[in-house]
């Protein structure tokens, strides 16, 4: 089965690269991806480029090329290559990369030609990527329980922290202002973990948030 949107005239493709320290190497590559998307007659949507080490987290253009995902702002994701796209281990990696199929995005690794739903061999490409997403899950469970068994046995309490009602809030309070996109209000809006690590609301949660006012409303 053959992407649809390689039929389709002049696609939209979104570039993203990382680097870790040398911006001339940056500048390489975003030249030979422009060079690229020329020749498969792919219009550039947005370079999304940052400098960063593996080491980081934070990765605000990673953040922002996946939010506009959700708006639907582009047809395709180039990248130079998968360890580029993401360092974040196997399964976070295979689920952003299932993320953009499901949003019918289709996406191709420069490096990697045969790591690419750009071509005829997308159905096999994300039937092997089911694959390993469920090896990687079972493994990621089993280390889990193993984890939490040992919690337990510490006496330590379990469970994820739900989002501070101060950032729900805050939320809160610029959907009603309605001056901000959902993007806008990501970006804007954070919160920490006990560990210290920031984290944005998501416009997922947004979303939910805005849900949750429009029926509290509704009951009014």
């Amino acid at each position: 089965m053959k992407n649809k949107f390689i039929h389709k005239q002049k696609p939209k493709v979104a570039i993203y690269v990382r680097v870790s320290t040398d911006k001339q190497e940056l500048e390489n590559q975003l030249l030979q991806l422009r060079q690229y998307a020329a020749k498969s007659d792919w219009e550039i949507y947005h370079k999304y480029s940052e400098v960063i080490s593996g080491k980081e987290e934070k990765r605000t253009q990673f953040d922002n090329l996946f939010i506009d995902a959700h708006l639907k702002l582009f047809d395709g994701v180039l990248f130079w290559s998968l360890d580029r796209f993401s360092r974040s281990g196997t399964l976070f990696t295979l689920q952003k990369l299932r993320e953009l199929d499901n949003l019918g995005i289709f996406w191709h690794s420069y490096q990697d030609p045969y790591i690419s739903t750009a071509g005829q061999w997308k159905d096999v490409i994300i039937s092997i990527m089911s694959t390993l997403a469920k090896i990687e899950r079972e493994r990621i469970s089993e280390r889990t329980k193993a984890g939490l068994q040992r919690a337990k046995a510490e006496g330590k309490k379990l469970g994820r922290k739900a989002i501070p009602k101060s950032a729900i809030d805050e939320v809160k309070k610029l959907l009603m202002e309605n001056k901000l996109s959902y993007r806008e209000i990501s970006q804007k809006v954070t919160y920490k973990t006990k560990y210290g690590k920031v984290h944005h609301v998501s416009p997922a949660m947004i979303t939910k948030i805005k849900k949750q006012c429009s029926q509290k409303e509704g009951e009014q």
